[in-house]
């Protein structure tokens, strides 16, 4: 029993379009083979007894389209289900997702079904934590293994590097109160490489957060607040309650203070925060020793300040206003007169709100050297027994990260205190600030209750304001994105999203030009590259989901335009959650046997992935001359419009009658039909990609690019303009119809691989005059045998004379191989077909070009696109 294929989904994806987060595990159960779990003696016994809880969970709400935040796909699987007969794929899914929730990370979504090979099953369930998902995936499967072979398993290795996991990765509370708000109100999100930076929405609609700093938070705001001396006369000079200190740096500083504000005081560093090395009620030399060296971990300058007497309370203002208040008490424990210490803080921490960092309502307290000293200074130790009703404090500062509890005491804020905190945020210069008072009572205003200001933060920690330990939750994460996007404003850019098996990067460009052409600042993807605002900005094949993050992370974009292909969304799915609109060019027998894609059947449901995320009311522009694009329609919620090169496609007919949107090539020209109404492009011949008509796949290409502008709201002299000014070249659309006229020959460079493309090209060359028609081909390794005879058969028909070359990425098949069988569909229809075998591709091109006739088109199935070009582009230049 083993892992042999192991994937993370980030975004919609071909086994979930709801549900983002999914880690897709090819196991292989041989060992096993066909056995349910009722067929494995004692299997369910030991399952129930490890896992009691399995499968019996039940799920909360959450961020929305958040794995595991859905109904599961499966019953709970409980002990009867098991000993009925479960398959051992449905039983490691149930495992994966328990081990996660043993570590606090709620997921609950999953399924799982036969792979085509014997007794290899996809187990497909939600994470919450990638790193921790993955390893959920391989201990679930060591588990099962385990339990089937009758060996004992011990789990707390396995939830403590979880548990790990999920602490290091997790987002804070803070940051998961506004990434959830967002979600709520349908802001996208991204985290950002390697930071704890959050992205809400995209390109130049985008904010940030870290914590609760965002992108709006005053840098000379959050230097004000970290130094406290300068804070402190900032409050002053305004009227604002601060107690009496000083800064010191040595002891005989901390002297001099003493004997000027006498006892009891406080000590803490200048540029400290949450509490970092402070300590408090300090009431004699000894201590205030101790206390000047903690601070001085942190800080050489330590504030030396009165200790103001009574409760500590915390104020959270946002944009200038208070949103909430709570006061705060530090970790301790009530005595009961026959426990120790350690066994008061043992039942405190068996609390079920309390958990390991910030993973439940409260923090355990954990008795370290601090609470160790603080008990020494009172004569007290761990294993002293604490007199009944006597509260012993364990920590100094109150902080809900060691322990600390708080209470919501927002109702109860005087008005007086009120203005006072927001006074204070606006002195200071922070959009989301926190400021920490001491006081008797938060009812009485602060000058009346000999109360203060004692600190004030940039940052704050939400945790006490959306789960006090009493009292009510407050929302305080809503009014930090009400002002990151006020009412009116928009977090999203358009998104258009392309995919098919051919014609997506010509699509791709030609939409991308026309949504530049009236000053949109586009960024887009294709196989060749990242483009934005027209420059290249990454080389490769970049159909993926890291390149439409690219784009949509690029601050100066507000609108995207993505090519999407079938291997990123099989890889980790898409890079985006929905887009505006989605075009869908055709779906044909291309990389089937990969990536466990063996039907075109198959591949139709992994490229209707895209036209699935697309918001209800946005749209999804089919072909509607393709059964399986087609077919698409009815898996959808969006409005649909159709595009077709038959003017009486029945379905277009039908489509249009019942007020459907549709873009047809009727009589020479691009024509949109909107309900009764024709509104006509231009003639296909005038635009340049269509090589005078002759190009059908770019009239075909240019319905639908015209037919998404025309739903984007683009205007019909936009789009005539548009197209009429896409000038296919090397530079603009390199692979794609590059036409170079010699003075003796014409030679075009194209990328045609697959039966259907190469089928579109013979159209072409059909409709083209040539003295000799020569081609410079290949085939591919990672093809099925059939697809690469299909390809070479049609390749056959069309020329008169073929130079055979090869790949450098042969892609798991040998030279002589592809030589063979290129060679034998390549004379399929032509027996006496004239062809030369040049494995390499420029030495090939170098022969073509050295004896091609006068009169002669010469045409180059390219792989090494740019080095075809600079070729090219010499020897235009040496003739």
């Amino acid at each position: 029993m083993k892992i042999v294929d192991l994937r993370t989904m980030r975004g919609p994806s071909y086994w979930s379009v709801k549900h983002y987060k999914l880690i897709v595990a090819k196991v292989d159960l041989q060992e096993f083979a066909g056995q349910l779990s009722s067929a494995v003696a004692g299997l369910s016994e030991r399952l129930v007894a490890l896992l009691p809880n399995i499968g019996q969970a039940q799920q909360p709400a959450g961020l929305s389209g958040a794995s595991g935040r859905h109904t599961a796909k499966h019953p709970p699987l409980t002990p009867e289900r098991l000993t009925d007969g479960e398959p051992l794929g449905h039983v490691i899914q149930h495992v994966a997702l328990e081990l996660q929730r043993l570590a606090a990370m709620p997921v609950f979504w999953g399924k799982s079904y036969p792979a085509r090979e014997d007794g290899v099953e996809y187990v497909v369930f939600a994470y919450q934590e990638e790193r921790a998902g993955r390893a959920a995936a391989e201990a679930a499967v060591d588990v099962v293994g385990a339990l089937c072979r009758g060996q004992e398993v011990d789990l707390k290795p396995i939830i403590a590097n979880l548990h790990e996991i999920r602490e290091e990765e997790f987002f804070g509370p803070s940051t998961y109160s506004i990434v959830a708000e967002a979600a709520s109100r349908n802001i996208p999100y991204i985290q950002l490489k390697n930071t704890s930076i959050i992205q809400l929405g995209y390109g130049v609609n985008q904010r940030r957060i870290w914590a609760t700093t965002t992108s709006l938070t005053s840098h000379a705001g959050v230097e004000v607040a970290g130094n406290k001396n300068r804070t402190k006369a900032m409050l002053e000079d305004s009227g604002v309650p601060v107690p009496r200190g000083t800064t010191v740096y040595s002891e005989n500083g901390l002297r001099d203070a003493i004997e000027e504000l006498g006892f009891p005081i406080v000590t803490k560093p200048l540029d400290g925060n949450h509490g970092k090395g402070a300590t408090i009620r300090i009431m004699n030399w000894e201590d205030a020793a101790a206390g000047l060296k903690a601070a001085q971990a942190y800080s050489r300058a330590v504030i030396v300040e009165q200790f103001i007497e009574g409760f500590d309370f915390r104020l959270l203002v946002v944009n200038g206003r208070l949103i909430a208040a709570a006061k705060r008490t530090p970790a301790a424990v009530k005595g009961d007169g026959t426990s120790t210490i350690q066994q008061l803080i043992d039942k405190v921490n068996a609390d079920p709100r309390r958990g390991v960092g910030h993973e439940k309502t409260l923090t355990s307290i954990k008795a370290d050297a601090h609470t160790l000293a603080l008990l020494a200074k009172q004569g007290r130790a761990l294993d002293t027994v604490l007199p009944a009703g006597e509260v012993q404090f364990l920590k100094s500062t109150a902080n809900i990260s060691t322990g600390g509890t708080a209470s919501d005491v927002t109702d109860q804020i005087h008005p007086y205190n009120l203005l006072l905190a927001e006074r204070v945020a606006g002195i200071v210069g922070l959009d989301i600030c926190g400021i920490d008072l001491m006081a008797t009572d938060i009812a009485v205003p602060l000058n009346e209750s000999r109360g203060a200001v004692i600190e004030v933060n940039a940052a704050p920690g939400f945790r006490m304001h959306i789960d006090p330990t009493e009292g009510l939750p407050r929302n305080v994460a809503a009014p930090v994105v009400d002002m990151l996007f006020p009412p009116g404003s928009t977090a999203r850019i358009p998104i258009i999203a392309i995919a098919g098996t051919n014609g997506k990067t010509t699509t791709t460009r030609l939409i991308a030009h026309l949504v530049a052409s009236i000053g949109y600042k586009v960024g887009f993807t294709t196989t060749d590259g990242i483009y934005i605002q027209g420059v290249q900005l990454q080389k490769g094949d970049c159909t993926g989901a890291q390149s439409a993050e690219f784009v949509l992370r690029d601050p100066t974009v507000n609108y995207a335009v993505l090519e999407t292909a079938r291997g990123g969304m099989l890889r980790s799915g898409l890079g985006f959650h929905t887009c505006d609109i989605a075009v869908v060019t055709n779906v044909a027998a291309d990389h089937l046997g990969l990536r466990d894609i063996y039907t075109v059947e198959e591949m139709a449901a992994v490229k209707g992935v895209v036209p699935r995320t697309v918001r209800k009311n946005g749209w999804a522009v089919l072909n509607a001359d393709d059964d399986l694009v087609y077919g698409m329609a009815r898996t959808l919620e969006c409005q649909v419009a159709l595009f077709s090169m038959n003017e009486h496609n029945p379905r277009i007919r039908e489509h249009v009658e019942a007020g459907g949107v549709a873009a047809v090539y009727e009589e020479g020209y691009v024509t949109i039909y909107r309900n009764s109404y024709k509104l006509r492009i231009d003639r296909a011949a005038e635009f340049p990609v269509t090589f005078g008509g002759r190009a059908g796949f770019n009239i075909e290409n240019s319905l639908a690019a015209a037919l998404a502008a025309h739903l984007a709201g683009f205007s019909q002299d936009t789009i005539k303009t548009a197209l009429r000014t896409f000038v296919p070249s090397a530079t603009k659309t390199p692979g794609r119809m590059n036409v170079y006229k010699f003075p003796k020959f014409e030679a075009i460079v194209d990328y045609a691989h697959n039966t259907a493309g190469i089928t579109k090209f013979a159209e072409f060359m059909d409709a083209t005059t040539a003295t000799r028609k020569i081609g410079v081909v290949s085939g591919l390794g990672d093809r099925r045998d059939e697809d690469t005879l299909g390809f070479a058969r049609i390749a056959g028909r069309i020329f008169d004379e073929v130079i055979l070359r090869q790949d450098s990425d042969l892609r798991g098949k040998s030279a002589e191989f592809l030589r063979e069988i290129m060679a034998r569909g390549l004379r399929l229809d032509k027996p006496d077909l004239p062809i030369t075998y040049i494995e390499n591709e420029l030495d090939a091109i170098d022969y073509v070009l050295a004896n091609a006739p006068e009169g002669s088109v010469v045409t180059l199935f390219t792989e090494n696109i740019t080095a075809t070009i600079a070729k090219l582009d010499a020897y235009e230049k040496s003739v």
